[in-house]
């Protein structure tokens, strides 16, 4: 563990702080109609909704994908998923308070995402308890993404909070290598998009959390 207190809290967005899985297996699903394959049920989907449109269209298409122009089908996924961006996409459990208490404590907390920074503008205004997040970054707004840690120590710097005085919350191997990188204290999101093949114990994580209230026992 790098530290026992906390001046700064990063998260990662899908299947941290957001269950975005059903309007993106939509998005998914969609795309097989168009191309009259079979649909993806939703048990299928979900743990691959951490991977975006590439880990989807893995899954959707299969052995088929190379049959086809991988980024016109990237453009159909992010078009409908565009245009039903929060349809079903809902806060996870216990989110509310978390960042609530956050706010309460003046924490300031930002968000470090793979998701492409145009989704993530549109997607987080739909949602109030996003109005105090103090920093976004996204999976193209910089040179690098995750499992790099350039983002998280550029937002890091957002904040106004050394590496190692914050906290990177996500759910996928590449968040807690980039926070491991930056120097920073990383939290497994166990309740996020985690496959029934990941052991989560041997990510080097500093900490596994069950649910996001969790989290302020920390701080």
């Amino acid at each position: 563990m790098k530290n026992e207190s906390f001046k700064g809290v990063l998260f990662d967005l899908d299947g941290t702080l957001l269950d975005t899985a059903n309007d993106l297996g939509a998005a998914l699903n969609h795309v097989l109609a168009q191309h009259e394959l079979p649909s993806i049920e939703r048990s299928t989907y979900r743990p691959i909704a951490s991977d975006g449109a590439q880990g989807l269209l893995n899954l959707g298409f299969g052995e088929k994908l190379s049959q086809f122009d991988f980024q016109a089908l990237r453009q159909m996924f992010l078009g409908y998923y565009e245009a039903n961006i929060a349809r079903e996409t809902c806060l996870y459990p216990e989110v509310k308070e978390m960042l609530q208490s956050l706010n309460e404590q003046s924490i300031p907390w930002g968000i470090v995402t793979n998701k492409p920074e145009y989704l993530t503008t549109m997607l987080l205004p739909n949602f109030s308890e996003f109005d105090h997040c103090k920093v976004m970054v996204g999976g193209d707004s910089l040179a690098e993404r995750k499992p790099h840690p350039l983002p998280l120590q550029h937002a890091a710097k957002q904040l106004a909070v050394a590496p190692e005085d914050c906290l990177y919350v996500g759910d996928a191997l590449r968040d807690i290598q980039a926070g491991n990188a930056a120097n920073m204290t990383t939290v497994v999101a166990q309740w996020g998009y985690i496959k029934s093949q990941d052991n989560t114990k041997d990510w080097q994580a500093d900490f596994i959390n069950q649910s996001p209230i969790e989290i302020l026992s920390i701080i």
